[in-house]
């Protein structure tokens, strides 16, 4: 038996030390601190027309969404009513956007309690807060509290910085959207503070067309880790 736990004591070992030198490589190769960028008119500019390149109009009248993100978390937002289904595994969150009270909770087909249920309620919107992020950013550069500025990137273009200062669920977070050469975003870099790797680069890419006439993206891509967006949808 202690000889059993030695070896499974080494394998863990091993596996530790392995993932510590991912994580130091990575680190040393893509961490780089946050740009400096400049404020006003330009960036606003910038920002408007990357909003037309992703159909904001459209957006705008577009009353639902719905996708699933992975780890089985799936959506059925309806934009207008501020209300959002959400549910993983055996859960399912009538999520009130405006009044986070007001929404309900089942587990299993069974209604919970008001005392149970905040926690699967916190839980729901946080979830919400990070998963429709990775599909509607791009629609969010105007929100309150949020500073825009340009960035000077290589080969005389122009990135767009965007950072969170209130809202959603980690405030101060920020965004140096690249963009295509019809504004569409190909991308962002990151820093962001449940990653303690900043710059990490982001793809935005494989954007459909939806029933309300937006686009949105299908696939998001950090270094090796592929983030499927699936069973993508937006109508009126």
């Amino acid at each position: 038996m202690k000889k059993l736990l030695k070896i499974i004591g080494k394998g863990i070992l091993a596996v530790f030390v392995i993932l510590l030198l991912l994580f130091a490589f990575v680190y040393f190769k893509y961490n780089e601190p946050i740009p400096e960028g400049v404020s006003g008119a330009e960036a606003d500019a910038l920002a408007t027309e990357m909003l037309e390149a992703v159909q904001h109009e459209k957006y705008k009248n577009t009353r639902y969404l719905s996708w699933t993100f992975p780890g089985g978390h799936h959506y059925v937002w309806d934009k207008d009513q501020h209300k959002v289904d959400v549910s993983w595994s055996n859960v399912k969150v009538n999520l009130h956007l405006k009044d986070t009270q007001s929404s309900t909770v089942t587990v299993a087909g069974t209604k919970v309690d008001s005392e149970k249920a905040s926690t699967y309620i916190e839980t729901a919107l946080s979830y919400f807060n990070n998963d429709s992020f990775w599909l509607v950013a791009p629609h969010k550069v105007f929100d309150e509290g949020v500073q825009r500025s340009i960035v000077s990137l290589e080969n005389n273009e122009k990135g767009l910085l965007v950072t969170y200062k209130s809202g959603g669920t980690t405030p101060g977070d920020s965004y140096l959207w690249i963009l295509d050469e019809n504004k569409r975003p190909k991308g962002y870099k990151m820093w962001v503070r449940i990653i303690p790797i900043g710059g990490l680069y982001a793809s935005w890419e494989n954007w459909q067309t939806t029933e309300s006439g937006i686009s949105l993206p299908n696939t998001h891509t950090i270094i090796f880790m592929d983030i499927p967006m699936k069973n993508v949808k937006a109508w009126n």
